[in-house]
């Protein structure tokens, strides 16, 4: 059974959330027949590759808020991270465009590396202050789960894979995605946010259950949690 799940890289809850889904799958009695694939989505879409900015800076710009204040809800995000074991650094990361890591993210979905390129991605964004829009860091973190350098960087500097990516921003339209993370259990169920670990561990179970049986293909949502919306709002 698939279960796909929309996000960008740039956004604190989707790591957050990719954890807390994992915690629920690993006590998952049928985990083995669960699929991921994870899917691109743009929380800042007109960032150049040039920019570099500060994610307190960017937020107070964002939301109209001080510098201060800004660093007080990174400090909150922070604290929530801590609680899954995630180790945030918002004072090295850099607020950049994303559209080249998504690209990334589509060629190792291809080598069946997703997943790990997925959490590599995070990690290097939220822990190690690595600008995401720079295509040799970008090759590097290819060859870190296993992928070869040369060949990550030579697709990087060509076009390919923005169709995956714009495939991907076309469904989320469908589907009236607004923020990320965005859980979708078998094409009839989803889930918005960060949700608690219980939460997911139940649609797993409600969704397989139905899966076997092949039932109705209708999406419903079975909750709102945590997430960063499309004007770069996280809450």
């Amino acid at each position: 059974m698939k279960v796909e799940i929309w996000s960008d890289v740039m956004c604190p809850f989707c790591y957050i959330g990719k954890r807390k889904f994992e915690n629920a799958l690993a006590t998952f009695s049928h985990k083995n027949q669960i699929q991921l694939e994870w899917k691109s989505f743009l929380l800042n879409p007109n960032l150049k590759d040039e920019d570099a900015y500060s994610t307190a800076a960017y937020l107070a710009s964002a939301k109209g808020i001080s510098i201060e204040e800004a660093t007080d809800l990174n400090s909150y995000v922070t604290e929530q991270a801590q609680k899954v074991g995630l180790d945030f650094h918002f004072d090295k990361a850099i607020i950049t465009n994303t559209f080249s890591a998504h690209r990334l993210l589509q060629w190792a979905k291809v080598k069946e590396k997703g997943n790990a390129m997925e959490e590599r991605l995070f990690r290097a964004f939220f822990t190690e202050g690595k600008r995401l829009s720079d295509k040799n860091t970008l090759a590097a973190l290819a060859e870190d789960v296993g992928l070869t350098k040369q060949s990550a960087l030579e697709m990087l500097q060509s076009g390919e894979f923005t169709d995956a990516v714009l495939q991907d921003l076309n469904e989320a339209k469908q589907f009236q995605i607004q923020g990320v993370p965005f859980f979708i259990f078998d094409r009839k169920y989803a889930i918005s946010g960060a949700q608690d670990e219980k939460v997911f561990a139940q649609a797993l179970e409600k969704s397989y259950s139905e899966w076997l049986e092949n039932k109705s293909q209708t999406l419903t949502n079975l909750g709102n949690g945590n997430s960063c919306d499309v004007d770069g709002n996280c809450n």
